[in-house]
């Protein structure tokens, strides 16, 4: 027969979950690969990552604005991620995927990338220095293998002015 367990025990065994989930969820980064370059999104910051939907697009837009996405019966605003950052422009395949912005940010964006690389554990990098301008850039690291990522600061991209004007 199990053994009985207080309330209080049940409670504080139950905090010490939470607070072991959050921890290991907060150890993890989305890893993105923009063009040539890796990138990190920290997982509050993401909505979700997605196979690309159809795109409309909007006339009189700088061409790194791609469209508008109706991603279930929501309209969100595509960018194309390396070519906002000055890189080509992303060929459409298989593996392109759309970054949901996490709603908490009200934005109705999504990042068009090359594809999505899973999960990455930031203490596993070593930082370096910060060799990029663009104020949307966190910080910089170098994994194992030599491989350089860049942070996305996705608060300071959705409120850059240089992301909020799409009009030619």
């Amino acid at each position: 027969m199990a053994e009985k367990l207080s309330l209080r025990d049940y409670q504080r065994d139950l905090a010490e979950r939470l607070r072991a989930a959050s921890a290991s969820r907060s150890a993890s980064m989305l890893a993105l690969q923009v063009g040539e370059e890796g990138w990190l999104v920290d997982l509050a910051d993401a909505g979700e990552v997605i196979p690309v939907p159809p795109i409309t697009p909007v006339p009189l837009a700088k061409t790194w604005f791609k469209g508008m996405a109706n991603i279930r019966g929501n309209l969100y605003s595509v960018v194309d991620f390396p070519s906002f950052i000055g890189g080509g422009a992303v060929s459409l395949a298989e593996q392109s995927r759309l970054l949901l912005i996490g709603d908490r940010f009200r934005t109705g964006a999504a990042l068009l990338v090359d594809r999505s690389l899973g999960l990455r554990n930031p203490a596993q990098l070593k930082v370096r220095a910060k060799r990029g301008a663009s104020p949307w850039i966190k910080g910089e690291y170098e994994d194992q293998d030599g491989k350089g990522w860049k942070e996305l600061d996705v608060p300071a991209l959705v409120q850059h002015q240089d992301f909020l004007a799409v009009a030619q």
